[in-house]
């Protein structure tokens, strides 16, 4: 069993920075790992992804360049990192775990590849 907890959400304004973190509990932490989005009246989205010791990522076209994720498996923690933050970031932002280590990019972005979620944490960009 494994649960997520994310923090770090808040209300910025366009073009800061904000440093999202998802705590995992459990044996081990040797999973695949990601962030999605959902924005008010949307479908949950796919944000970014790391394998199990940070070696790969994968990232969303629309965060590429400006989102960042790692991980530090010591502390069982992922984060992401968001700098020059758009209106359009506006969503709860949720973190999961995919307890296989595959991390073919064809899948990563499907929710149904992830076991286990945490409840989100609200991220508002003012424009």
């Amino acid at each position: 069993q494994v649960q997520l907890v994310e923090s770090g959400g808040g209300l910025v304004q366009a073009g800061d920075s904000l440093r999202l973190a998802c705590a995992a509990s459990g044996r081990t932490f040797n999973y695949v790992m990601a962030w999605f989005r959902q924005a008010p009246g949307k479908e949950r989205r796919f944000v970014a992804a790391i394998n199990w010791n940070g070696g790969m990522t994968y990232y969303a076209d629309s965060v590429k360049g400006r989102f960042t994720i790692s991980r530090d498996n010591a502390k069982k923690m992922l984060y992401l990192q968001m700098n020059s933050l758009k209106a359009e970031d506006t969503a709860v932002y949720h973190c999961a775990a995919d307890i296989s280590l595959s991390f073919i990019r064809a899948t990563l972005s499907d929710e149904g590849e992830y076991e286990y979620w945490g409840q989100g944490t609200q991220v508002t960009v003012s424009s």
